[in-house]
């Protein structure tokens, strides 16, 4: 923007990165919402925990926080099954 070094360096670094993920076929969807959204996961994580004490159950007592665990866990199954069953 301002054509300083550093501007141009952050472009090429980027860039290169960019390019690095296109090559290890890494979508960039799921890492840009990683990106954006996991500060804000981690700060509400630590409040929900200074609030209860960092008492974990509190983060399953709720139906829907159970629910969503729940599905988060069996989606995670579901990802790493085949990885396990391509080695057998």
């Amino acid at each position: 923007m301002n054509n300083r070094g550093f501007d141009v360096a952050l472009v090429i670094i980027f860039g290169l990165l960019g390019y690095l993920f296109r090559k290890a076929k890494c979508e960039p969807g799921p890492l840009l919402l990683g990106f954006v959204l996991g500060p804000l996961l981690e700060t509400n994580l630590r409040r929900a925990l200074l609030i209860s004490q960092g008492d974990p159950v509190v983060l399953i007592e709720r139906p829907i926080s159970a629910v969503l665990f729940a599905a988060s866990a069996i989606l995670l199954v579901m990802m790493v099954l085949p990885a396990f069953r391509k080695k057998r």
